[in-house]
Parts: C-alpha cells; sequence; structure tokens
C-alpha cells in the first residue's frame, strides 16, 4: 500500500484523480483505519489530509464560517464563535465515538462515510450546510444532503475530495439542536437521530426552520413538511405535534438488530419535538 502526505489541497487532488486504483482519503481515519483492520478495505493508496494546514482550520465565511475538512470534533468543540453560532452541529459531531475518537474524527469525513445513521450529517443538513468540493475540474458548492447518494456512496466524482464544510450566517433569535436516540448511553449508532435549526421573530413566532432526519432512510432526510409546522406559529404544543407527525410520517426506516420499523418511525417524532424545544430556547424562545 502507497502512503501519500501531500501539503497542498492541488496535491491531494492531483494524486487522487492521477491514482488508477483503490485510492481512498484519510481525514481522520477513524472510520477508514477500521475498516482496513477489520479487512472491509485493502485500498493500494491512502491520502493523509492531515497534512494540509489549510483544512485544519476553522475560518469566518460570510458571516458564517468555514471548517476545514480535516478540522476534528474535539477542536469544533473548542472554538467558542462556532459553538455560540452552530450548538447543534457542534454536539452532533462531538457524539461521534469516544474521546479518544473526537481527536482524530471530522465531518466532512463523517459525511463522505455515507452511513445513513450519521451524527453530523442531519445537524449539518438542518443548518443548511455546503460542502465545497475541489477537483480536477475545479471548485463547486453542493448542498450537504446532496452528497450522500446511498449507504457508503457519495456524489463525488473521480478526483474529487471535500476540502471544507461551509455553515451559513447565524441569524439573531437562531440556533439549532440535534438529538439522537442510541440503546447505551454513549459510542453507539443512531437508532434515530433528528436535528432542527429555526429562527424566532420578537414576539416568538417562528420565521424559518430545516428539521433532517438520520437513521430512518437509506441517507440522510430533510424533512420540507416538518418545517412547515414550525413555520409560522410559536413552536406550541399543536406545532410540536404536527411536526412530530411529518417526521414520522417521512421516516422509512427498516427492520434491523437495533431497532424496528414502527418503533423508529414513533421515535422520529419524538426526537422531533425535544429537538425543536431545545432549539427554541437556545433562540431565546419562551419554555
Amino acid at each position: 500500500m502507497q502512503y501519500l502526505a501531500p501539503t497542498t489541497v492541488e496535491e491531494a487532488v492531483s494524486a487522487l484523480a492521477a491514482h488508477s486504483g483503490d485510492c481512498r482519503l484519510l481525514a481522520g481515519g477513524t472510520d477508514l483505519l477500521v475498516r482496513m483492520r477489520s479487512d472491509m478495505a485493502d485500498p493500494d493508496a491512502v491520502i493523509d489530509l492531515k497534512r494540509i494546514d489549510a483544512l485544519r482550520q476553522i475560518n469566518p465565511e460570510d458571516g458564517g464560517w468555514r471548517v476545514g475538512a480535516a478540522v476534528s470534533g474535539a477542536e469544533m468543540g473548542e472554538h467558542e464563535g462556532l459553538v455560540a453560532d452552530w450548538p447543534g452541529v457542534v454536539e452532533a459531531t462531538n457524539l461521534i465515538g469516544s474521546t479518544q475518537v473526537q481527536g482524530r474524527c471530522t465531518m466532512a469525513g463523517n459525511l463522505c462515510n455515507a452511513s445513513p445513521a450519521a451524527d453530523s450529517v442531519p445537524a449539518m443538513v438542518a443548518a443548511g450546510a455546503v460542502a465545497r468540493v475541489v477537483g480536477p475540474d475545479g471548485t463547486r458548492v453542493v448542498p450537504v444532503e446532496e452528497i450522500p447518494t446511498g449507504p457508503g456512496t457519495t456524489s463525488l466524482a473521480k478526483g474529487e475530495l471535500i476540502d471544507a464544510i461551509i455553515l451559513p450566517e447565524r441569524g439573531a433569535r437562531s440556533s439549532d439542536a440535534y438529538l439522537r436516540f442510541i440503546p447505551r448511553t454513549e459510542m453507539d449508532i443512531a437508532v434515530v437521530g433528528c436535528a432542527v435549526s429555526l429562527t424566532l421573530d420578537e414576539d416568538g413566532t417562528c420565521t424559518a426552520a430545516r428539521v433532517s432526519l438520520g437513521a430512518v432512510a437509506p441517507t440522510v432526510l430533510l424533512v420540507p413538511e416538518a418545517a412547515d409546522a414550525l413555520i409560522g406559529t410559536k413552536v406550541d404544543d399543536t406545532a410540536l405535534d404536527a411536526l412530530a407527525a411529518a417526521c414520522s410520517a417521512a421516516a422509512k426506516p427498516i427492520d434491523d438488530k437495533r431497532g424496528t420499523v414502527d418503533f423508529r418511525v414513533h421515535v422520529a417524532g419524538v426526537l422531533a419535538k425535544r429537538a425543536a424545544k431545545i432549539a427554541k430556547k437556545r433562540a431565546g424562545g419562551a419554555a
């Protein structure tokens, strides 16, 4: 196996595009290395992105934040500005694995692993985040929800990589939250995940919202009907009930050893209500 450690994005793209065999990117390695040790992956080459300084930074951009593809969950959790603007995105990323894993894992890696149960992805989708994709033909900006195309597959073309996740400007009286259900108290895969991002006006009426579900379909779902249930309301009990119903209706899960279809459909609605209440409180709304 060939190990490459480029120091610029251009070098990484060139190496990725030129390699004809199974070439994998290593942002944190917390998925790739496990697969390799378990004989589930045997790449011909690994390109380590951690040596590229530009991918290790969190910077303001257009009123929002640009989070480099190699920024770890632990680094995100220590960034006061990012936590203040997007607490739900940070808390979702900080649910990936153990404390040790947090020192390596990345949002971009979590996204490109393309697991339907990824924790950071619903939060990014609810935030309206975009991925900046760099490849041999230049740079394009893609909504996060358009990156995964199915379990373990993405829309990235040969030679393309994500160099940053861009979170939009966080307006006044706005916030977000992410919750998941797992069988154990930590270090487990989400049975259901839900993220809610919303904005309130001065009298507490919801003026904008995005709602996303994880682990209930082949890819993370953006649920416009759930957002519509909140917009124009005070996020009261009636609105929350409508939100829950919309999320349960949108969920299309499978039966597996972690949960039944009926259980996941029900929990999708329960988590949506709880996440919306947290986001509302963070945005300055009355309890």
